[in-house]
């Protein structure tokens, strides 16, 4: 086994520490990553806090990660040494389901098992430690080649804001002739505005703060519209192919429902604590319009949306900080002062460190 230092959270609740962890030994079909960047996701902080429900402790977040292949395991193919790689909200799967064989690994019967965090490794058993750490090893079929001429850095949300967003643009069939609306100016939705436009699509940008129009063109956005004025939100009502709901908070969903055309759909990305108000069922029966929902998207489509990104430029607008500022980010993150995505620089994590503990389930 080989002990990589992290910052962790040692309960639910608390502040994230110094730490470190055990990472198995290399196999056959494994890879060895020294983790340069990671991405920090509101998920992150959902599961430290214990907002989702008894987890395991001591908890290591992170799944927005970029690094280089230290080494790989004698039947890897895929990967070399020294190749810039990347590894998402998932570092195994049941691979014998019918989501898992369909390539929709994120939809598999036993998903959150396999998590970067928070799951359980199936070669050891052992708790699985996310990317707020030196290093990681992960099976080569969950390893994904980052494209030539990204920043590494910018690229790390990608691994989990990116393709949350992209997935649903892709599946409802987003691009040239359709009109499509994001729902907030996030860390999730600054991305559906840059990929629903580098698709081709009409973005339309709702947000309750004005302050945000002028970045929301900026990002890509054709028009932006404020959903706190009636007026403004009828001017679109049956306009809209597509809607991409990135807010996790509780909200009118009715309000968005309005705004489709015939055969819309509105796309749930965000978790709220509690559930959304009630919705009108005639606006379903009488626009014959869809409310659905997306988690991220497999391996597969991650490399499509990596290699899509690569060759229109495409990264997210991040502010990198030290590791050390992960409690402080945290409490920014929450009071929504971040444009739009943090990412740790790794190399601020150093490793050696005074009254560092070891976790070695």
């Amino acid at each position: 086994m080989n002990i990589a230092p992290c910052y962790a959270a040692m309960k639910a609740g608390s502040e994230l520490v110094p730490f470190s962890v055990g990472r198995r030994d290399l196999g056959e079909a494994d890879v060895a990553i020294d983790i340069l960047y990671c991405g920090v996701c509101h998920s992150d902080y959902h599961f430290i806090s214990g907002e989702w429900g008894p987890k395991a402790f001591p908890a290591v977040p992170g799944h927005e990660i970029v690094g280089r292949v230290r080494s790989v395991g004698s039947a890897v193919r895929r990967h070399r040494e020294g190749d810039l790689v990347a590894v998402g909200c998932l570092v195994d799967s049941c691979r014998t389901c019918a989501a898992c064989r369909a390539g929709e690994e994120p939809y598999c019967d036993h998903q959150w098992a396999h998590a970067t965090y928070g799951g359980t490794e199936k070669p050891t058993g052992r708790p699985t430690y996310g990317g707020f750490s030196k290093r990681i090893v992960v099976d080569e079929d969950f390893v994904l080649r980052v494209p030539a001429g990204l920043d590494p850095a910018a690229c790390a949300p990608l691994l989990c804001a990116g393709i949350t967003t992209y997935s649903p643009l892709r599946h409802w069939g987003a691009g040239p002739g359709k009109r499509v609306g994001v729902v907030g100016l996030g860390g999730l939705g600054h991305m559906a505005v840059k990929l629903g436009a580098g698709l081709g699509a009409e973005v339309v940008l709702f947000t309750t703060s004005a302050d945000k129009a002028a970045d929301g063109e900026r990002l890509g956005a054709t028009e932006v519209v404020l959903s706190n004025d009636q007026r403004e939100m009828q001017r679109h009502a049956k306009r809209l192919d597509l809607i991409i709901d990135t807010v996790s908070a509780p909200h009118n969903l009715d309000a968005y429902l309005q705004l489709l055309k015939r055969d819309g759909t509105l796309v749930l990305l965000g978790l709220p604590p509690v559930p959304h108000p009630g919705t009108d069922p005639g606006l379903f029966v009488n626009g014959r319009v869809n409310l659905s929902g997306s988690l991220i998207g497999g391996v597969r489509e991650t490399q499509e949306m990596l290699e899509f990104c690569g060759e229109r430029g495409i990264v997210a607008d991040v502010e990198l900080i030290a590791i050390d500022q992960i409690n402080h980010a945290f409490e920014r993150m929450r009071a929504g002062d971040v444009k739009y995505r943090f990412v740790i620089d790794i190399a601020t994590l150093h490793d050696e460190r005074p009254g560092m503990t070891t976790a070695m389930p």
